[in-house]
């Protein structure tokens, strides 16, 4: 006698159960191929072997999107409570084996990224049995996970207005500057009112980033519009875009942790900045927390102070010179004379040493 679930165990496989539910959620195999780290010619494999088990179309293509058939969307609703009920299991077990071995699951937007290794690093020197997994992507990106529950924790830079159920937690500070070449005619002046931006370049995010929504919002509340000069899609990006003094932007703090003494990036002192913002750890209401993701929920506590002390030494750095009315330091003029002149720099440091 035939048993068609019999005939599922047998011949189907649970990646191609993940590669289905990814593409069901994502409406696109190649996205689905990009989350999974696979190439879209393997996604594809694995969904015609899926669809031949079951004898059904499981998608019709409609356009550049895919959309779920009747017997995908029944499918549908199967996986997710089989892989609902393996995330369960995989931490209950977790749960037996406590902090001596574990995993956590971590989705950050993507500005996070400057902070977020350093901290997951510290965390499992701390707790050397665990192993991390860290998905960094846009914030659109990070609430369709979160939506489809597929991480442990999330961080994110401000709580999504959409109908999501959140447990959420601030952890520290995320204050956004306006960020300029230290050439730029504003660098050296202080309270610059936003109207004075108006003739500035301006390089932004690209949509569906969190930043650009918050900078674009606040500027419209003091009625003003800047001119975009570039979108890019990256932070990086638009760092060097601002070292090539194409134009002006507004960053997160937490992207210039990395600029040193001789960086050629300026806080502007601009009215109404910077835009205190927090960054929050959240997962889903409802959601059981293994024992590792409820340690860092605690770990993230403690981080947070080093998070505080990091950003005051940033915000030092990257203001020198402004406290004096735009006067070079003594360090400054030194550094800028050495720049233009090799030799001399050299040489100076010669005579310093045979005076010692």
């Amino acid at each position: 006698m035939f048993d068609p679930m019999l005939n599922l165990v047998r011949h189907v496989s649970l990646r191609q159960l993940q590669v289905f539910e990814a593409i069901a959620r994502l409406g696109s195999f190649t996205k689905a191929a990009d989350e999974l780290y696979l190439t879209q010619p393997t996604v594809s494999t694995q969904i015609k072997r899926l669809t031949d088990v079951i004898g059904l179309p499981l998608f019709e293509q409609i356009g550049r999107r895919v959309y779920l058939t009747e017997t995908g969307r029944e499918l549908e609703t199967a996986v997710k409570a089989i892989l609902d009920v393996l995330d369960r299991f995989e931490m209950k077990v977790a749960d037996l084996k406590g902090l001596r071995q574990g995993y956590l699951r971590l989705c950050v937007i993507t500005t996070a990224k400057y902070f977020a290794p350093e901290v997951l690093g510290r965390f499992c020197q701390r707790h050397t049995g665990v192993d991390v997994a860290l998905k960094v992507t846009n914030r659109d990106n990070v609430l369709e996970r979160l939506a489809a529950n597929k991480d442990d924790l999330y961080i994110l830079g401000q709580i999504p207005e959409r109908d999501l159920e959140l447990i959420n937690k601030a952890f520290a500070p995320n204050p956004l500057y306006v960020i300029a070449h230290r050439d730029h005619p504003l660098a050296t002046e202080r309270n610059i009112p936003v109207a004075r931006l108006a003739d500035a370049h301006f390089i932004m995010r690209e949509p569906g980033s969190g930043i650009r929504d918050v900078v674009l919002r606040n500027f419209a509340e003091a009625d003003f519009k800047p001119r975009v000069r570039m979108e890019l899609g990256s932070n990086e990006a638009i760092k060097h875009a601002i070292y090539g003094q194409l134009g002006i932007s507004v960053l997160s703090l937490h992207t210039l942790a990395q600029e040193g003494p001789q960086s050629p990036l300026r806080i502007l002192d601009v009215q109404g900045f910077p835009l205190e913002r927090t960054w929050y750890v959240a997962y889903a209401k409802g959601k059981e927390l293994s024992v590792v993701a409820s340690a860092f929920l605690d770990f993230l506590d403690e981080e947070g102070k080093q998070l505080r002390r990091q950003l005051k030494k940033t915000h030092a750095r990257l203001t020198r010179g402004r406290e004096n009315g735009g006067k070079k330091t003594e360090d400054q003029a030194e550094d800028e004379e050495e720049r233009s002149s090799p030799e001399e720099g050299m040489r100076r440091m010669s005579d310093e040493r045979n005076t010692r």
